[in-house]
Parts: structure tokens; sequence; C-alpha cells
């Protein structure tokens, strides 16, 4: 009786959308070592994947449980800290904590080790915020993580704490994503794996927040979104539920921001702005609130059109003797900008609406079926 259930749940939508991830992971580990290593595409799938997963991480709260949390640049800043501070190597830490006497820490973890811990460490950090914050609704929830992600990218700019920290001081000389290829003993590289692995990282993550959403513990946080009296009526624990919802929300945004480190090579707490969450909340606003798909697919897009596909407008451009007006550095963002307006007017729900990837192949699936049928 279970196998049949299990058979009636996996239809043919979800193993095609299966085939269709594993078939991108296949291409990109081709084009990994048929494309030269510095092409931008790479760039935008890396950093693609590391906003996907903060993205995902950010939908949890606002599009399944209804909370209104700006605080995702705090947590990504104490993931990437984290990560930073635990794997510098003891050799490098004189040169990394100069100003610092080698700094407090004297011992390297391992890369995923230390990614465990980023999360652990952005989560125990969220459970302490979410004591008080919780009780506030709304937009004072709002403002009151924004207040509290700005506390503690101060903090961690604090002379005090620089023996850990390093202060206003950089962390740099950590292993990055380059450090995954496999080299052969001269130090070339055999097996590029630099841009596959952050996405298989994002992956993973993503698929337990998807099977977490789709668990009785999922329909309990939409129940929670949907009417907070109703659900408690039922039987939902609303404090509880929330509090581990922004504690899970947060771990996968500090393991986002160990990504981040890696992606960029150093850590420093001024580059972690609101601006970063605002860009966050843009991309699930753009993919679709409630939608894990959309804030996949909105991710890469909005790392694309910012940083690569509108470059050129940042440039002047020469047409013969005639130079074109208004390009100019700072022009990409202006049209950028009007790119997304557009997007909002006329896809007001977001690209995906409150639908995944099956659910679009089932639409097409059933358009297909009553085609043949005529």
């Amino acid at each position: 009786m279970s196998n049949n259930l299990t058979k009636k749940k996996i239809d043919s939508a979800t193993i095609i959308t299966a085939a269709i991830v594993v078939c991108l992971y296949v291409a990109v580990f081709v084009a990994e070592q048929i494309i030269p290593a510095t092409s931008m595409l790479f760039t935008v799938l890396k950093k693609g994947a590391t906003y996907a997963l903060v993205a995902v991480s950010m939908n949890l709260l606002n599009g399944f449980t209804g909370i209104f949390s700006l605080g995702q640049a705090g947590f990504m800043l104490v993931g990437a800290y984290v990560y930073g501070i635990f794997t510098i190597p003891i050799v490098n830490r004189m040169d990394v904590y100069q100003y610092y006497n080698g700094g407090l820490v004297q011992f390297t973890l391992p890369v995923f080790i230390a990614m465990l811990l980023s999360g652990l460490a952005a989560a125990g950090l969220a459970l302490l915020i979410g004591l008080p914050v919780l009780r506030l609704k709304s937009d004072y929830l709002a403002i009151a993580t924004l207040g509290f992600a700005e506390i503690i990218r101060a903090l961690f700019q604090w002379d005090k704490l620089g023996p850990v920290t390093n202060g206003s001081n950089m962390l740099r000389l950590f292993p990055t994503f380059n450090d995954f290829n496999i080299r052969a003993a001269d130090g070339t590289v055999k097996v590029y794996l630099s841009t596959l692995v952050p996405l298989l990282i994002a992956g993973v993550c993503i698929g337990v927040i998807v099977l977490l959403i789709n668990s009785t513990f999922g329909r309990a946080l939409r129940a929670i979104k949907d009417d907070e009296i109703a659900a408690e009526a039922m039987g939902v624990r609303l404090a509880s539920h929330k509090r581990l919802a922004f504690c899970i929300s947060s771990f996968f945004a500090g393991v986002g921001g160990a990504m981040l480190a890696m992606y960029q090579t150093t850590v420093q707490a001024k580059s972690f702005t609101t601006a970063m969450t605002y860009e966050i909340l843009l991309i699930v606003v753009i993919g679709g609130i409630g939608s894990v798909t959309g804030s996949c697919i909105s991710s890469f897009l909005f790392v694309a059109a910012s940083e690569w596909w509108l470059r050129f407008l940042d440039q002047k451009q020469m047409i013969g003797a005639f130079e074109v007006p208004l390009l100019r550095n700072g022009f990409r963002l202006v049209v950028f900008s009007i790119i997304i307006m557009i997007v909002v007017l006329f896809f007001r729900r977001g690209i995906m609406g409150t639908n995944e990837l099956p659910d679009v192949i089932r639409k097409w699936q059933r358009k297909g079926k009553g085609a043949a049928s005529k």
C-alpha cells in the first residue's frame, strides 16, 4: 500500500524536473572544462548560486511563513566571518592578523565543517534575536531585524574584537571556490570544479529547504501565513514555529555568507550593507513570493543582468566619429532599474508567482493532452 502511495506522489513532472536539474549540472561541468575559466559565465553562476540559496532562505520566511525579516545581510556577515576565521591556514594568520599578533584562533577547520559552523553560528544568533523580535509584526519586525543587522555589522568592526574578527581590516587567504579544482603535481588544473561545487552546495541546501516546505512543518508555516488564529486553533504553536523558521532561514543565510566569502576571496564587514538585503528581497519579489523555483531563476537573471549583460552601458561607445550619449559609468544601474520596474509592472506576482517548476510542467502536459484530444 505504501509503495503505491509513493508511486503516485512521484509523477512524471517531478521526474522531468529532476532530469532537467541533472542535465544542468552536467552542462555546467562540461562547460567548465571547455570554456576559459575567466569567462563571466562562471562568475554569474557562482554568485547566482550564492544569492539563490540566500533568496530561498529569505522566501522561507517572507513567502511561506509570513514573517517580514530584513536581517539576511547580518546573518550572511556572521556566516562569512565564521568561515573566514576558522579556515585561514595557521601559516597565513600572521599576515592576516598583522595588527593583532596572529589573532586569537590558532587552528584551522576543514572547509565543509567551517561552512556548517557558519550556519550554526547564524542560527544561534537568530535564536537570541528572535526571542524579543518575533513578538513584533509586519513593518515593526522588518525595522527591528534591519537594525540588528546594522548592529552586527558595526560590532564586527569593533577594534576590541580585532583578535577574532580582525577589526575593520579584511580577512583573506582562506580557501575559495578555486581550491576545489583538481590539480596536477606541477599545479596545473586537471579538472575544473570551482563552479560545479558551489552549485552543488546551493542545490543540496535548497533541496533540504524544499523538503521542509513540503513536510508537516512546512504546512504549519503556510497555515501561520494564511491565518495565525486559525493555525493556533488547529494546534500549531505559533511562537515555536516562527522561532524555528527564523533559525532555519538564518542557518542557510549563514551558509550563503560562507559561500559569498569564497566567491569574493575576502571578507570585510562594510560590504554587508542593507543594500545587500534589499537585493535579496528584490530577487524574491521578482521570482515570486512563495516560489522556490522563482527565487532560483531570478537570482541568476539578477546577477547576469546587473554584472554581465549590461556592463557595456558603463563604457563610452563610438559610432564612427559620433559618441553615443548617456553611456558612461553608472548608466548601467539606471537601465537595470528601469528593467526591474517593467518586470514588476507586468509580472506583479513575480516570474513564477507561487508556482514551482513541476507545476508549470503539469500545466504544459494538460495543455498537450487537451490539444491532442481535439
